[in-house]
């Protein structure tokens, strides 16, 4: 019988200089373990994964920062940052390199999708399988919640872009993304969209952000080389979504089956942020699909 030690289950919380910038991250789980990337999305960070990290650390080593503009990940105002999402995967591919990971499965939702997927063309050989979750490559798998963010790409003006902002970047619209969806709402804690919503707040964030929404439309160019990408490495991928998020609906994730017929689709009676009501049933899901660490790790 296996009993996890202490330094197996316990999430240290650490800094990593990359890029010019001091990316905080959470590392959970024994470095000999199978690496699992964890990959947040907007408005979050990976404050997210705090439930998910203690469920897979028994079986995977854990390593998941808070990408720049997000979360505790520290962008010197001298660096001069430009936040778009190829600069997201640049400073993303840095920190990899820095923390020494040379093959890591990933865990990507929402904005974590086209980040990490962009990690994933620069470095295939590197990544050895796909959990997505609420993470979009496919263009029917955005929902009618874009609709605004559509008319700020089509007319990047000033009156879209305070409309995005009047709209989303406050704590009533943070609440609304982790709630909406949801049947118990009790099973939100919130600590989750607050924490989120008094870090956006901080001086300068919420351009940061309304930059990342502008920029977004980048990554739609980009799905095609993801699919193929899908085609021609045949990743084990799990695509298990919230189906009743707004933003990123069900057809996104049944789309990853076009392209790599053996990826595993699982809906969830959920909204966007899955892992707020439903985290022992993923990391159940990622152990079963992915393999929980060999015998002869666990007893070392």
């Amino acid at each position: 019988m296996h009993f996890p030690s202490s330094n197996i289950t316990t999430t240290h919380y650490k800094f990593a200089d990359a890029d010019g910038v001091r990316v905080f991250y959470r590392e959970a789980g024994e470095p000999s373990f199978p690496t699992l990337l964890l990959l947040h999305g907007f408005p979050s960070s990976s404050h997210q994964f705090r439930n998910l990290i203690p469920l897979l650390a028994d079986n995977f080593h854990i390593i998941a920062p808070d990408l720049p503009g997000f979360g505790f990940t520290e962008v010197p105002a001298e660096r001069n940052y430009t936040y778009t999402f190829d600069a997201l995967a640049h400073t993303l591919g840095e920190f990899v390199n820095a923390v020494g990971l040379e093959s890591y499965a990933m865990y990507v939702f929402d904005y974590g999708a086209p980040t990490g997927l962009r990690l994933a063309l620069k470095h295939p050989e590197r990544v050895t399988g796909l959990v997505t979750q609420n993470g979009n490559a496919y263009l029917e798998g955005l929902g009618d919640a874009w609709a605004p963010i559509r008319a700020y790409w089509e007319t990047p003006s000033a009156e879209n872009r305070n409309a995005i902002a009047d709209a989303i970047l406050h704590l009533a619209g943070t609440k609304w993304q982790y709630e909406h969806g949801v049947h118990a709402l009790e099973s939100i804690a919130p600590e989750s969209y607050t924490l989120d919503a008094l870090l956006m707040d901080r001086p300068g964030n919420k351009d940061i952000q309304l930059d990342l929404f502008l920029d977004y439309a980048n990554n739609l160019t980009l799905y095609p080389a993801f699919q193929e990408y899908f085609r021609t490495s045949k990743l084990p991928i799990l695509a298990i979504w919230g189906k009743n998020d707004p933003f990123f609906i069900p057809p996104g994730a049944e789309a990853f089956k076009r392209d790599n017929p053996n990826a595993i689709v699982e809906l969830l009676d959920t909204g966007h942020f899955a892992l707020e009501t439903h985290a022992e049933h993923i990391a159940n899901r990622i152990i079963e699909v992915f393999g929980a660490a060999p015998e002869e790790l666990l007893i070392n």
